[in-house]
């Protein structure tokens, strides 16, 4: 501006103005500037918008990830107990929580929220033991523990949060195996004891006072055979239930058509039901009825519940079996026998090992009071249920129900 002002006054020199007018009209124009300008503010920079933190999942993505691809459930929780990441074997377990949700929304168990709440409070790891029995037995060593983000460099960088890991370990196949292994000397060492004690009690025989008498002997023999025989099936039964016992919780996923496998069931058991006198029905619908299982168990279960029926209902002098998959109705299988029947108290603890409605009848056919355990157990994993009707006089019937 004012360059701008001087030049206008050396014009009107030049156009002949004289010196007092020039000067005038260069005052008048530095006084109009003077006037007109305002002091320059000093403009001073924003100040700098503070970071916002993300949730970890959005910061630790390369964390996340790993969380991810482990096989067991963890979560990860914030310093209000809310659920900012599961991974993908954790909502296999426990179901998907809403992230964002208070972990009590997913998981119920008191001591579980009570040992989070006092890692929170306390900011030292804690773990205990935690037991789920729907939909099937888990037991878990559950462990929470703090992270400090702002310990890890080049992730957070500073920034101090406090987030909570909750882990699952399970342990499940452990507590199996030491109460099958104690179930199994329990078992084993009552149900041994008796023909064992027979087996020392003819050796001794043979060896002192029939020593000499080759009838007894042969009498004798024969009797050790059949007491080995027995505990050689008892101990292949208890085994059989401690294989079941350790994948109980997987459901097996292949299709078997149970119309053939009867029908093999059948002809494997023909030559004991020709000896004891009894004809063995089958009654199958036309085509197919498939059922989600393990070929090799089914087949046990009929062979068990076949066999009972033939033995025990002999009298009856027939075992008629019914097989059921109509349209809109659960795939049935019924094993009738016309024998004696069960009495009603019996009928619930059929099941349990061991037990036996007739001791000496069970031992005299030679059974093991394990068959109807074998059964549960398999029918447990196949997620069908077995369903005991009987009248005394009448005959039972036992149905598997898929």
């Amino acid at each position: 501006m004012l360059l701008v002002a001087v030049a206008i006054a050396f014009i009107a020199a030049t156009a002949g103005m004289n010196g007092w007018g020039v000067l005038g009209l260069l005052a008048i124009m530095l006084l109009a500037i003077m006037c007109s300008s305002e002091p320059r503010k000093q403009i001073t920079p924003a100040p700098p918008v503070p970071e916002v933190d993300e949730p970890a999942r959005s910061l630790l993505p390369e964390v996340s990830a790993t969380l991810s691809a482990l096989d067991i459930p963890v979560m990860v929780l914030a310093g209000d107990a809310s659920v900012l990441f599961q991974n993908r074997a954790a909502e296999k377990a426990f179901g998907e929580v809403v992230i964002g949700a208070h972990i009590s929304a997913r998981l119920r168990s008191p001591s579980i929220l009570d040992m989070v709440r006092e890692t929170i409070v306390t900011n030292a790891p804690n773990q205990i033991e935690h037991s789920e029995r729907l939909p099937s037995e888990r037991v878990y060593i559950v462990r929470s523990s703090p992270v400090e983000l702002g310990a890890i460099n080049g992730i957070v960088g500073g920034s101090g949060e406090r987030l909570f890991v909750l882990s699952f370990r399970d342990i499940s196949e452990v507590r199996r195996i030491d109460r099958m292994r104690s179930d199994f000397v329990a078992n084993a060492s009552h149900e041994l004891r008796t023909p064992l004690a027979s087996l020392r009690g003819f050796i001794e025989t043979i060896q002192g006072p029939a020593k000499s008498d080759l009838k007894a002997q042969e009498r004798f023999l024969g009797i050790m055979f059949d007491q080995t025989t027995r505990m050689s099936r008892l101990v292949d039964d208890l085994l059989s239930l401690s294989r079941l016992e350790l994948k109980s919780h997987i459901a097996p996923d292949e299709k078997v058509d149970l119309v053939p496998l009867l029908g093999h069931v059948r002809d494997a058991l023909l030559p004991l039901a020709n000896d004891v006198g009894v004809d063995i029905r089958l009654h199958l619908p036309e085509g197919r009825a498939e059922v989600l299982g393990d070929r090799d168990e089914l087949v046990q279960v009929f062979e068990n519940l076949i066999e009972n029926a033939c033995k025990y209902g002999q009298e009856g002098k027939v075992v008629e079996v019914f097989l059921n998959n109509g349209p809109g109705r659960p795939v049935e299988v019924t094993v009738v026998d016309k024998g004696p029947g069960i009495p009603a108290e019996h009928v619930p603890r059929l099941t349990e090992r061991f037990y036996r409605v007739n001791i000496e009848d069970s031992r005299s056919k030679k059974g093991t009071g394990l068959g109807l355990a074998i059964v549960k157990h398999i029918l447990t994993r196949h997620r069908a249920r077995l369903i005991v009707k009987s009248e005394v006089g009448k005959g039972t019937s036992f149905t598997v129900r898929f």
